[in-house]
């Protein structure tokens, strides 16, 4: 897994913020909209790019971890993970938080309900099937799906 050395901190009135946006650009009907907002919450968003309502960002102040390509599609309800840990739990002795780069390269299809966790690296041209949980990099040109994500088959490009 890719991890993070140097994780932002905010005050509690920019998490407030933060949070407050995330909540708007879930819910707003414009998808164009919502990649905007996405945008100035610090994700880096290419072109033609459709993010569905209902998007999930776990942690939100940690925005600026995800890398979105040209053209890719998250359909709605999607969940991108990019910290998580057990919190208060005596468990963080052995389990520590994970946080890491979540990069979704172009023309990726991340079907409804999908939830991609910590450091994954999901290549072009794949396809993830609809309620899958990716825990590990998908190669390009690749369908997976299930929880967790395996691969299905390789996506056949004619010409494009």
């Amino acid at each position: 897994m890719k991890t993070i050395e140097n994780v932002p901190e905010y005050s509690k009135a920019g998490n407030f913020y933060r949070a407050f946006l995330m909540r708007i650009a879930k819910s707003i009907f414009s998808y164009k909209l919502r990649v905007k907002i996405y945008r100035h919450l610090g994700m880096e968003i290419g072109k033609d790019t459709y993010i569905g309502s209902g998007l999930e960002v776990i942690d939100n102040t940690l925005a600026g971890l995800i890398k979105l390509g040209n053209r890719v599609t998250i359909a709605t309800g999607s969940t991108i993970v990019v910290s998580s840990g057990p919190n208060n739990s005596n468990l963080k002795e052995i389990y520590p938080r994970r946080i890491g780069e979540v990069i979704i390269e172009d023309d990726v299809w991340i079907g409804t309900g999908t939830i991609i966790l910590p450091g994954i690296t999901i290549g072009t041209m794949s396809i993830i099937a609809a309620g899958a949980m990716v825990t590990e990099d998908v190669p390009p040109y690749t369908i997976v799906g299930g929880v967790p994500a395996r691969f299905i088959k390789n996506v056949e490009v004619k010409n494009i």
